[in-house]
């Protein structure tokens, strides 16, 4: 932690006289701490407590800083990492919303930093659908969670929901850090989300790709040291940290895209390209009596294969099939058919395209890897360190 500068958000709960332990330990492990200071917060410690104890002076409004020289955005890019320590309920709803109506989420929405939050409020809160769609949210737009601990709180009540210890959360500060860094000077390309492709002015055709797959695979890939480059359909997602992100729409942008990325160590094309375009008019067709429209489709560029089989094929070649039945197989044909290294099925049959879950199948050469379902940022992670295991 020697030389690393945190900045330190204390949300509004009880547990935030906590924080001031928290700032001893980092700054005890050679940290530099900045804090903010919410309004709740300063119902339970005191903006003075956390400045002796930081030594640094603390924040507690947005109109304090100097916004003729955007202070927000300077404070919001100073830091190596941004911690929340109490995150209440309410601080990770509007962290989840995006909203900015304060001093301490404005900077968590301005910043391109790690964000790690470390979650406390009563049992019934941590458990309620509303704090559970939070959480996922937060976690697939890269924000890091601690899980809160189980005990007695002082509602009086018990379960999940009291905040971590000091030292746990120090530690996984300090973890962050020191996590390995395995991908370090590898250029790995992804592409996610689906393409549109436009019929006419207002209609085009698309699939039901939310594109959260591949931003999870960029950002995992990322936090290995990877220099990342997304190549991105049209979703709105907010970009993974560290990661290079291109905005396409229709597929043959998308390949164009593709190869001026080139040349990439690792290329994982999760996108849901379309197969087909059709001429667009520059009129809206209209409906008329005289029948339905015939649609002429042309071939959309195969990205994929063109990859396999170009000059500057990347030494690994990820593709996605996204099958309804006869996932393996469909899929294990496609492998062969377009000449890539592995390709993951996915098993979209079923109100599942789009969601936060995937099952997954791992298909290469040495044969069949089957994965539970699990959620997209944990298949995001486990394939990020198969690829780390091919690179090395």
């Amino acid at each position: 932690m020697t030389g690393k500068r945190i900045l330190l958000i204390v949300g509004g709960g009880i547990a935030a006289y906590k924080a001031c332990d928290l700032v001893r330990t980092l700054r005890h492990a050679g940290a530099t701490v900045t804090c903010v200071l919410t309004d709740g917060g300063a119902r339970f410690v005191t903006a003075m407590t956390l400045a002796a104890l930081s030594e640094q002076p603390v924040h507690t409004s947005l109109w304090d800083l100097d916004e003729a020289e955007m202070g927000h955005i300077q404070l919001s890019r100073q830091a190596d990492l941004i911690v929340v320590v109490p995150a209440t309920a309410d601080l990770l709803a509007r962290m989840a919303a995006g909203l900015a109506d304060d001093l301490a989420t404005t900077l968590l929405l301005a910043t391109d930093k790690p964000v790690l939050v470390a979650p406390a409020m009563n049992v019934r809160m941590w458990l309620h659908p509303a704090t559970r769609r939070n959480i996922a949210t937060l976690r697939t737009d890269g924000i890091i969670v601690l899980d809160p601990d189980d005990g007695a709180m002082a509602c009086g009540e018990y379960g999940p929901g009291r905040l971590p210890a000091v030292d746990a959360i120090a530690a996984a500060l300090a973890g962050h850090f020191t996590i390995a860094q395995p991908l370090a000077g590898r250029h790995l390309l992804v592409t996610a989300g689906p393409t549109h492709e436009p019929i006419d002015p207002v209609r085009y055709i698309a699939n039901r790709s939310s594109g959260k797959q591949g931003f999870a695979i960029a950002a995992a890939l990322a936090d290995r040291g990877a220099r990342v480059t997304l190549v991105a359909g049209p979703v709105a997602l907010p970009t993974p940290p560290g990661v290079d992100r291109i905005d396409v729409e229709t597929a043959r942008d998308m390949a164009a895209a593709v190869d001026a990325a080139l040349p990439a160590d690792a290329a994982i094309l999760v996108a849901a390209v379309a197969d087909w375009h059709v001429a667009p008019l520059t009129q809206k067709i209209k409906k008329t009596r005289d029948g339905t429209p015939a649609l002429v489709l042309q071939e959309n560029p195969d990205i994929l294969a063109t990859l396999a089989n170009g000059p500057r094929r990347p030494r690994l070649l990820v593709g996605f099939a996204a099958e309804t039945e006869d996932v393996i197989s469909h899929a294990t044909a496609k492998r062969a058919r377009k000449g890539c290294d592995w390709i993951i099925a996915n098993d979209v049959s079923g109100d599942v395209m789009g969601g936060d879950r995937n099952h997954i199948h791992l298909i290469s050469a040495h044969g069949i890897e089957s994965w539970d379902p699990m959620s997209k940022t944990a298949v995001a992670e486990r394939l990020a360190d198969h690829i780390v295991e091919a690179l090395a």
